[in-house]
């Protein structure tokens, strides 16, 4: 690789790395290339990217983003997860994904430029997605309008009955006299 491709690499990390809202370090414990783009493909569902590249272009990268700590995990033969969404998606793919396949392993990451550890990925990875929680969120607001609602037609609806079993009795004792 000459210095012109390099620099094309470490700007194309650069880029992914200041678009992404988590960067999730793995270790590539002997992925086959069926596994790796098994993992490709589990990425990009969740609009996810992995990346494998040169420790030394990626220390470059790294320079001047919020996730530059990540450079302590570079150690070894490790690859890289971004997320350019739902952060939780990404990490349940991911985790998903090593628990099936003992061949990779999840070092930990940086969410919004916050470090993680391994199990803070795991947990995070439990956490219920951003569309669960928003819906949620929306049902919580609607419950106290529906029981509003209940309790301003409760009064009606017993009225009515009330009414409606005034006029049986009536229509009964009107047909037996």
């Amino acid at each position: 690789m000459n210095r012109e491709e390099k620099a094309t690499q470490v700007s194309e990390l650069h880029e992914r790395f200041a678009s992404a809202s988590v960067a999730l370090v793995t270790t590539n414990l002997g992925l086959t290339v069926a596994q790796a783009n098994a993992l490709r493909r589990a990425m990009k569902s969740v609009k996810a990217e992995y990346k494998v590249a040169k420790h030394t272009l990626i220390k470059l990268a790294l320079a001047d983003t919020r996730f530059a700590d990540l450079e302590k995990f570079l150690e070894g033969p490790r690859s890289l997860v971004f997320g350019y969404e739902d952060p939780v998606s990404v990490a349940k793919a991911l985790v998903a994904f090593a628990d099936q396949n003992n061949k990779i392993q999840v070092d930990g990451g940086a969410l919004e430029g916050q470090l993680m550890r391994a199990e803070q990925v795991k947990a995070l990875a439990t956490m219920p997605s951003a569309d669960v929680l928003r819906a949620r969120v929306v049902r919580q607001a609607m419950t106290p309008g529906t029981r509003l609602a209940a309790l301003t037609l409760a009064p009606a609806q017993r009225l009515a009955g009330a009414i409606a079993a005034l006029v049986k009795k009536l229509e009964d004792g009107g047909a037996a006299a």
